[in-house]
């Protein structure tokens, strides 16, 4: 970044750091923040869940050392973070009904519709275009879930919210049903309080709901037992303790989301891009496992579900089909995948079959 001077001759800083917000507003976020850089607090906490080994097969997690908790060393010249929220959840989508129906394939709410990299990166280039044209060449980088970011712990410096016991970040009029960007910059802009307090309380819904017993701790999270690493993060076999509880999530999990009492204070979003495609929010299991590689990469084009690949797709689904009620029509769908070229898929699918046969066979017996 270059030796700022832009702010130099502009208005008063605070003014502008309003019209940001303006700005921002305009472009479809729904706040934004300010703050430094300093994050000491921040790395302890992180190198303390790192060494517990809480972060499972994620090694970019540890890969970029001090990168990831001092902005400065990322992007040199960083002196301030600009960071934004942007709410995603689509409006008149079933979500606990979709849990409760166990033959319907559950995708994580966020990845129903178009992915939000590219969007809110188009968006964050905008907002400091805006600047630009407003206080003249500055240095930045625009970041969206693509570097070594601790964009959680920003946020709540700069007064986006408070992490709670789910360790997402959560604020008292949309929940955690939102997206997060950054701004890294070096104009000495006026930063933002923290939010205050954390709202919490005693209230521990999410951990209680957690499938899986994931949440450890108040604000730790081990991701070896979290239902959306098992499906998103993990590339190899998901172990075998934690299938039974994954139901019917196919693609990462909301449950500690669902239960938290601030998500009735969410209100839906407006983004086109967010509305579920291809009937991902209440799509069966039989058809998303009835898709076929080339079908699989034409529906999930620009959709976070493509990262996973086709051949982790049909293991998560082989999951689901065996927590699903008995049928011929699964049983059969299970066993056209036995030859399956994937030894990762053929495991998952035998399982899944054990689970079947032993449910046809109570059926018979209780008869």
């Amino acid at each position: 970044m270059s030796s700022p001077s832009a702010l130099d001759d502009a208005p008063d800083p605070h003014a502008l750091a309003e019209r940001l917000r303006g700005w921002a507003h305009e472009l479809g976020f729904q706040q934004l923040g300010i703050t430094d850089v300093d994050l000491a607090e921040d790395e302890a906490r992180l190198a303390r869940w790192l060494a517990a080994g809480h972060h499972g097969e994620m090694g970019f997690m540890a890969k970029h050392g001090s990168k990831r908790t001092r902005p400065q060393e990322l992007v040199p010249g960083t002196i301030r973070v600009i960071s934004v929220r942007l709410d995603y959840l689509p409006a008149e989508v079933e979500t606990l009904e979709t849990l409760a129906r166990p033959q319907t394939a559950f995708v994580s709410r966020y990845a129903t519709g178009r992915d939000y990299h590219k969007l809110m990166r188009k968006r964050l280039a905008a907002l400091a275009k805006r600047l630009e044209a407003e206080v003249g060449p500055f240095g930045y980088r625009a970041f969206v879930d693509s570097a070594p970011v601790m964009e959680r712990a920003l946020a709540r410096k700069a007064g986006l919210g408070w992490v709670g016991k789910n360790a997402m970040l959560l604020h008292p009029r949309a929940g955690s049903w939102f997206f997060l960007g950054e701004l890294y910059t070096d104009l000495p802009l006026p930063v933002d309080p923290p939010f205050e307090g954390e709202h919490c309380g005693s209230c521990s819904a999410c951990r209680t709901a957690c499938p899986t017993d994931a949440i450890v701790a108040d604000r730790v999270v081990d991701a070896r037992a979290c239902i959306s690493y098992l499906t998103i993060e993990l590339h190899g076999a998901i172990p075998e303790r934690y299938r039974e509880a994954m139901g019917n999530r196919v693609f990462g999990c909301d449950d500690c989301q669902l239960v938290c009492p601030f998500t009735r204070f969410a209100s839906p979003t407006g983004e086109a891009d967010f509305t579920p495609r291809h009937a991902l929010d209440r799509a069966s299991l039989l058809a998303l496992f009835a898709w076929g590689e080339e079908e699989f990469l034409e529906k999930t084009a620009g959709s976070p579900i493509r990262r996973i690949g086709y051949e982790r797709w049909l293991r998560n689904l082989a999951v689901g089909l065996g927590n699903a009620p008995w049928s011929e029509a699964v049983e059969a769908a299970l066993r056209a995948r036995l030859a399956y070229p994937s030894e990762l898929v053929r495991e998952h699918v035998r399982w899944a079959l054990d689970r079947q046969r032993e449910k046809r066979q109570n059926i018979i017996t209780s008869a």
